[in-house]
């Protein structure tokens, strides 16, 4: 009270002084001008600018089957997106179209594919089904599930965690957030992993240099110790903590740096073409980097993306507590654990039974046809575990419809003999094994046959695919929604929900009710 009162005799003060002399009218009139906002409630301040930053996707259309029989892309099994989009609906915002990457969303959730046999890395799962959001259009699933292992690895693992320590990690859904994310971790490590902690801001420095698993108190108390304060040099820090995972390289165990940030690289090296050629260099010498985002406000989801993707790793957005143990508990082991390196896949549509295809998402994780027999063509890892999902939008043959229509080709016959042998696709793997002899690839087939399930006949895994694509692709406001909405997606995540122990499907449902209610008042 006293000040408010001082500040408003101050302004009075200011104002009789300048308006008792009415010899200075021009003098009048400027110090009226000027101190009259003093007069009235001081405004509040501007809210803190907001500098978060989003790929422009750019959403892949209809292919023929007959023109274009392949459809070929790396996995993928990040979930930033998914966390993200939780984040801002949370607050009663929507998330911006481009945010929305549909893949991360499918894969975000867990599916009860079957395990892979005794001597199989991973499982193939397919269902072949009416379209959720357009029901003259036929849906494909495809699902991945690695075998499963115990702990945090298999292996050794060498572990730099480098810890963004800046100014603008203070607030509490930021440093602290980390801090207590990375504590959840520390009771899984082992005597034989090495744990390192470089943390960078004004400058970068080392906090803990290759300390054993089991010294877990001396673990704790360094992350105790981190505050935060200064300016970024993230390409400082990322080259000190590449040294030090190099000086502590264990052959034929993990060696992964693991960035944790809000995603404000302004100082060091913040070229992304130094990045990115930096990451890839250390990915080649066997040194991963996966990154972990935090906060609002800062995030630079394009560049942190796509430093994962360069570094053979994740990137997953940490939203909460709830998925700091997700990510930091309950998938790290897989993570880390690393079963099948550069999974490319290659789908052939046969033009006798499908018109037109459309692969839902991955559009940043697309290959040219002839990557897939490239062995020096860097793809994507599968964890432990870890599942992965895609979907195809089909267009069957004898549907009069067309979105890909293009002229016949002057100089080839284009009405070539079909082979109608009852198979849909034949869906082609390739991966190479961690740890031996790794430039050479492994290629698995399996045939999918052209028999529709009916929808009342479909899994669980088939309706909640459906419904978490249906949310994302009104989230995106796709060209290719067709009849989707909220109430259809809400009515297939409840279907979905009888096998959901960790409570994932009932978020969902949570989130899409949500969604609609901001999209009614928006």
């Amino acid at each position: 009270m006293k000040t408010t009162i001082n500040r408003a005799g101050i302004a009075l003060a200011l104002v009789l002084g300048a308006c008792g002399n009415p010899s200075h009218e021009n003098a009048k009139e400027e110090q009226v001008n000027y101190v009259a906002p003093a007069m009235c409630e001081m405004a509040p301040p501007p809210p803190p600018q907001n500098t978060e930053e989003y790929s422009n996707i750019k959403e892949a259309g209809f292919q023929s089957a007959l023109r274009n029989p392949y459809s070929t892309f790396s996995i993928d099994v990040d979930a930033a997106s998914y966390s993200l989009m939780r984040r801002m609906i949370n607050e009663g915002v929507l998330p911006p179209s481009h945010s929305v990457r549909v893949e991360e969303w499918i894969n975000y959730l867990n599916y009860s594919y079957v395990e892979p046999g005794k001597d199989e890395v991973f499982s193939v799962n397919t269902e072949y089904s009416e379209c959720a959001w357009n029901k003259n259009h036929k849906l494909l699933q495809i699902g991945l599930r690695g075998y499963s292992s115990k702990g945090v690895g298999a292996k050794a693992n060498n572990l730099v965690f480098l810890i963004d320590a800046s100014g603008s990690m203070e607030e509490p859904d930021k440093l602290p957030l980390l801090k207590r994310a990375f504590k959840l971790l520390v009771p899984q490590l082992r005597a034989e992993d090495k744990i390192s902690i470089v943390t960078y801001a004004g400058s970068a420095g080392v906090v803990l240099d290759a300390v054993s698993g089991n010294k877990k108190g001396e673990i704790l108390e360094a992350l105790e110790r981190l505050e935060a304060g200064g300016s970024t040099a993230g390409g400082e820090g990322i080259n000190l903590a590449y040294k030090i995972a190099a000086e502590h390289f264990i052959k034929e165990g993990n060696n992964r740096v693991i960035l944790a940030t809000d995603g404000d690289f302004n100082v060091g090296v913040s070229n992304e073409a130094e990045l990115e050629k930096l990451i890839e260099s250390k990915r080649s010498e066997g040194v991963y980097l996966s990154v972990l985002g935090f906060g609002e406000g800062n995030i630079k989801d394009n560049k942190m993306e796509l430093l994962a993707d360069k570094g053979n790793g994740n990137y997953n957005y940490i939203d909460n507590f709830l998925e700091a143990r997700k990510v930091l508990v309950k998938q790290f082991g897989g993570t880390l654990n690393t079963i099948a390196k550069d999974v490319k896949l290659q789908v052939e549509f046969n033009p006798a039974y499908v018109k037109e295809y459309r692969l839902i998402g991955y559009e940043n994780r697309t290959l040219n046809q002839e990557d897939f027999n490239n062995d020096k063509k860097d793809a994507g890892e599968l964890g432990a575990e870890h599942c992965v999902t895609a979907l195809y939008e089909i267009v069957t043959v004898d549907s009069k419809e067309s979105n890909s229509s293009v002229d016949d080709l002057k100089y080839q016959e284009t009405k070539r003999a079909l082979i109608k042998n009852n198979e849909l696709v034949n869906i082609k793997f390739r991966y190479k094994e961690p740890g031996k002899n790794d430039t050479v690839s492994k290629l698995i087939q399996h045939p999918v046959l052209a028999n529709v399930i009916p929808v009342e006949s479909v899994s669980g895994n088939f309706k909640l695919a459906c419904a978490v694509s249906e949310f994302a692709l009104l989230m995106r406001d796709s060209d290719f929604k067709g009849s989707a909405s909220f109430d259809h997606a809400i009515g297939l995540a409840g279907e979905a929900r009888k096998n959901d122990e960790e409570g994932y499907v009932e978020e969902l449902l949570r989130l899409i009710k949500a969604a609609k209610g901001l999209k009614e008042t928006h």
